[in-house]
């Protein structure tokens, strides 16, 4: 209380106190946009009360319950290592984004009328299938779980590749512009708790592998013959060749970070 009334008692507010207010703010914007819609949400909410938890420990002299909650939060920075670990290498990997520093986010459109009707022939299919655009955040840790290819993108390739009689058909495709770089991939499972329990496999690693990167991943249906797509963690089903390659335009091209509202507003199955 001293050190804010202290802080309350400065008669002078200089441009430096204003740049530093800034900073704190812009800080604590970012923090929380970076929480939103993630796990980290409810890990922040369980911190903040332990905290608030200890400070009324402290107030009403609890001595056993102060002592066990002070050997506890001692090691609260190594918690949140552990705990927040994917927020932060996904705070990381955004600062050292080049389009943070360039306005040059235009991708090649080569491949995307070739995605666009692979996608469409196996959903008539039901032909499940996964394929992952990168963009600015490598890929190659999972491109390394796969097969190398560095193959020209076609819509005959993806379609041999996803074929229910070949090896590759359970993995992952990740392309990067008009290259298949790897097919057959492994990639990291979506830990969603609240996630619909009709998603399989496939659509829970499109969404994982969005959570840890800025990809996007466009997901058939091996059950139902739909057509998804996955961008920072979120997903928006039942999508036809025509809003697909709306998307998939906005997303690559840098005006849309977030799947964009005409497809979300059209669709309520988006989770």
């Amino acid at each position: 209380m001293d050190s804010m009334l202290g802080f309350l008692q400065i008669t002078s507010f200089t441009i430096r106190d204003f740049i530093d207010i800034a900073l704190v703010t812009f800080i604590i914007y970012r923090f929380l946009l970076l929480m939103r819609g993630t796990r980290g949400v409810q890990m922040t909410f369980g911190i903040v009360m332990l905290l608030l938890f200890y400070v009324v420990t402290r107030y009403y002299r609890l001595a056993s319950v102060q002592w066990l909650l002070s050997n506890v939060l001692t090691y609260i920075v190594f918690a949140i290592i552990v705990l927040y670990q994917s927020e932060i290498r996904r705070a990381l990997a955004d600062i050292g984004k080049t389009s943070y520093w360039s306005h040059s986010r235009r991708r090649g459109k080569e491949g995307f009328e070739e995605i666009i009707l692979a996608a469409t022939t196996l959903a008539s299919k039901r032909i499940g299938a996964l394929i992952v655009l990168e963009r600015d955040i490598g890929l190659r840790n999972y491109v390394e779980s796969g097969i190398a290819l560095d193959a020209v993108l076609t819509y005959d390739l993806l379609v041999t590749i996803f074929s229910r009689n070949t090896p590759m058909h359970d993995g992952a495709v990740i392309v990067h512009r008009n290259r298949v770089l790897a097919a057959g991939c492994f990639l990291p499972l979506t830990l969603d708790p609240y996630l619909s329990k009709e998603l399989g496999t496939r659509h829970r690693a499109a969404i994982g592998v969005t959570e840890e990167t800025d990809a996007v991943a466009v997901i058939v249906s091996e059950e139902t013959g739909t057509i998804s797509l996955a961008l920072g963690g979120k997903i928006t089903r039942n999508l036809d060749s025509d809003r697909l390659r709306v998307a998939l335009h906005d997303i690559v091209e840098g005006r849309a970070n977030v799947l964009p509202s005409t497809i979300l507003g059209r669709h309520p199955e988006s989770v």
